[in-house]
Formats: structure tokens, C-alpha cells, sequence
């Protein structure tokens, strides 16, 4: 018996354990997206997973790191296995994935599944991404104003566009030229004076006939554009709020905190979230079908996605809003973080009048209608 014993403890010692596992995860996004999983996320998923690792790579920052990503999953659809765990990627790529079968249906199967309501975890852009996606995070838009120069600011596109008519070169803006937060203005514009449905922009499906009810809108906006200032881009615009050049226009909310908290905005500046809304965009976590870890994918997005790790990780480095509800979250910040994020731009008001972006052929054809009938 005692030999026996022996052989087993000597046997029990020479078993390797489980092979380890290399958790590969791809980002498009700036270089803070890589830093973001392999120095925050990264550390906490293998110390609560022994053996196993992560390795983020990034494909590059906007639209064209997306597309980078949804190319990679064209080119290995007939192999047996792919070589990503686990995808970050724009909103408006996560709708082709889906319907050429590329993704895993996964949010079902992780508990902070649960912890997502809102409608851009099961629309992107017109496509019913529902149970693929996982909000990393959502980019807001807004109106940032200066009270000393603003004492009682417009709340609706309306009032925007009389206050700007009242206070000449004050409202600034880049356009549709050199960054998105002009584009979301744009979009938001058509929203609200276009003729047509603008559920229909924002959720399909296409019609050429919608094309033509943004005349008036368009002129109203070329009008508008004779008032305004335009600015070179996203920086741009808050680099004129900041030298008092421009008392109010539209800005990404995160990139205005971190301007702010940087010193490059005056703090006493604000943010309002005009009716009937401005788009933003959230960054989703996909897996794909043929993931080579598929449990462990979804262990990694469940840590991603966890209420502490949003707080800290999400809110309190990047001044994002969170992906999932953010009731939720509230419990895992102090209440200074919090006051910070929501103190002029509130949970309601974000339910109430944060927008999708229109389905992709409207948004290319209401930029293309600013060209023809605003920009000349």
C-alpha cells in the first residue's frame, strides 16, 4: 500500500497542469487601446487566470482599424480556426460581421450580459446585432459652452440656431472636415429639421425618397454656416473654446474631461445634450465564431465588462461613458468621479437624447448632401 501511495504522490507530481492558454485580442483605436488591455486589463485577467495570458495588437486608429479587422475574418472564413480571441471595433463594422457569419452569439452566456439595456448593444447602425456585441464603451457627443459667455444656453437644436444668429462667430464647428464630433452635429441637424422619419435614418431600412426631404433642413444649415465658425477639426474646436475664440460648440465629452483635466479648458466650462439628440458611438467587444478559446473569451469580456472594471478602468482613465448601464456603475465610483461625468450630461439625459449615427447609406448620403448644398 505504501508503495502504491508513493508511486501516486510521484505520478501526482510529474502531470503537467493544463496547457496555458495566450488569450489574442485585436483593438482598432488609438494606441491607448492597446495600452488599455495589455497594461489594465491584462494583469487583472491572468492574475485571476494562472497560466494564461493576453496579447492585444492594434489594427489603427477610426474607421480603417475596423476595416482592418473585418478583412482579417474575410480572409480566414474558410479556415478551421481563427487567430482572435476577442475584437474591439467600431459600431458600424459589428453589422457586416453579423451577417456574413463571422461572430459568435455570446452576451447570453456571460453574467454582465444582463447588465446592458441599451438599444446599441442590439442595433448598430440599422443591423440586429443582439446577443453578438458587448459595449467596451460609449463616445458621447455634446455642446460644450462657456456660462461666462453663455448665461442661459440653447437646449435645442432650435434654440442653437437662434442663439448663433444672435451672437455671430460665437457657435463653432468643423464641418464634416477633420473630425466627427462636425459630422455628429450634421447628423443631429438633419434629426431635427430634416422632413423625413429620423428613426428611419437612424434604423433603416434605406430609401432613395428620404434622400429628398433634407432640402429645407440643408439650406436652413448653409444660413446657419454664415454665423458660425468654422473650426479645423475635433481639437480645433475645443482649442477656440478654450481661448475664449468661440463660446459653444459640438465636442467628443471624453476628450473634453481630459482637455479640462489637463488645464487646456477653463473648468468652470460645461456640457449640455441638446433635443432631440446628437449621435455618439460606442466600441463593441466581439468574439469571433471560430475563436481558438471561445470560454476564455468570454471570461475576458465578462472581466471587461464587469461594473469595477468599467469604473476604474472605463470612467475614472478615459472619461468614456460606460458600456454597460451606468447604474450599475455607480456603486463602484467615488462620488467625485461620478459628479464629474454625469454632472451636466445626465443618465436621463443620455437616455433621452444620445443618438445612433444614420444606417450607413443615409450617412454617406447626408454628407455627400452637405458637399453639394452647404459646403459650396
Amino acid at each position: 500500500m505504501k508503495t502504491f501511495l508513493s508511486a501516486a504522490v510521484l505520478l501526482a507530481t510529474v502531470v503537467p497542469p493544463a496547457a496555458a492558454a495566450e488569450l489574442t485580442v485585436i483593438t482598432a483605436g488609438d494606441q491607448n487601446m492597446v495600452d488599455y488591455v495589455n497594461e489594465y486589463l491584462a494583469p487583472i485577467f491572468e492574475k485571476e487566470n494562472p497560466g494564461d495570458t493576453v496579447r492585444a495588437v492594434g489594427t489603427g486608429p477610426g474607421d480603417a482599424g475596423s476595416q482592418k479587422i473585418l478583412e482579417r475574418f474575410e480572409a480566414q472564413a474558410g479556415a478551421e480556426e481563427s487567430d482572435t480571441d476577442v475584437a474591439v471595433v467600431h459600431e458600424k463594422f459589428v453589422g457586416p460581421m453579423v451577417e456574413k457569419g463571422f461572430l459568435k452569439k455570446y452576451r447570453g452566456d456571460i453574467s454582465t450580459g444582463k447588465l446592458v439595456t441599451s438599444d446599441k448593444a442590439r442595433m448598430a447602425l440599422g443591423t440586429d446585432v443582439d446577443g453578438y456585441v458587448m459595449p467596451m464603451f460609449a463616445s458621447q457627443t455634446a455642446i460644450a459652452y462657456n456660462p461666462a459667455l453663455v448665461e442661459n444656453p440653447p437646449r435645442s437644436y432650435a434654440e442653437i440656431a437662434d442663439w448663433a444668429k444672435a451672437h455671430p462667430k460665437q457657435f463653432g464647428y468643423n464641418g464634416i472636415k477633420g473630425g466627427a464630433s462636425g459630422v455628429s452635429f450634421v447628423m443631429g441637424w438633419i434629426y431635427a429639421f430634416g422632413d423625413g422619419d429620423a428613426k428611419t435614418l437612424m434604423n433603416g431600412p434605406f430609401e432613395e425618397s428620404q434622400t429628398k426631404n433634407w432640402g429645407p433642413a440643408l439650406e436652413k444649415l448653409k444660413d446657419f454656416n454664415t454665423t458660425a465658425t468654422l473650426t479645423p477639426g475635433n481639437a480645433g474646436t475645443l482649442d477656440m473654446l478654450g481661448r475664449g475664440e468661440i463660446a459653444m460648440g459640438p465636442v467628443w465629452v471624453d476628450m473634453f474631461y481630459s482637455w479640462q483635466a489637463d488645464g487646456k479648458l477653463p473648468p468652470e466650462m460645461k456640457l449640455l445634450l441638446p433635443a432631440p439628440g446628437m449621435p455618439g458611438q460606442p466600441m463593441h467587444y466581439v468574439i469571433p465564431a471560430k475563436a481558438p478559446h471561445p470560454k476564455l473569451a468570454e471570461k475576458f469580456v465578462e472581466l471587461a465588462t464587469s461594473p469595477k472594471v468599467q469604473a476604474e478602468g472605463i470612467v475614472k482613465r478615459f472619461n468614456w461613458y460606460p458600456g454597460i448601464d451606468a447604474k450599475y456603475v455607480k456603486a463602484e465610483l467615488d462620488q467625485a468621479s461620478w459628479d464629474k461625468l454625469f454632472k451636466d450630461v445626465t443618465p436621463e439625459d443620455l437616455a433621452q437624447y444620445a443618438k445612433p449615427f444614420p444606417i450607413a447609406p443615409y450617412n454617406n448620403a447626408i454628407l455627400e448632401a452637405y458637399e453639394r448644398q452647404v459646403a459650396n
